[in-house]
């Protein structure tokens, strides 16, 4: 299972999260989350689609940006 989490630049550390499971659900619809979004004042998680409309405004404020989407496709 290859997860992808990317730090911005200015983050010396990438932190070591665990896998998203069938219980964490997006925090908009509800639907199966497969991306984490760490930041400052706590976690966001989203579905494929959710955390794909939100990456523009999300990726630059976010300290770890946690990617499983590819658990879609398996």
């Amino acid at each position: 299972m290859d997860q992808t989490q990317e730090s911005p630049e200015n983050t010396e550390a990438t932190l070591e999260l665990p896998a998203l499971t069938a219980a964490d659900r997006c925090d908009i619809c509800g639907a199966q989350a497969f991306i984490r979004v760490v930041l400052a004042t706590g976690d966001l998680v989203f579905c494929g689609h959710h955390g794909t409309a939100n990456k523009e405004k999300l990726k630059p404020i976010a300290i770890t940006w946690q990617d499983e989407t590819d658990k879609l496709s398996a």
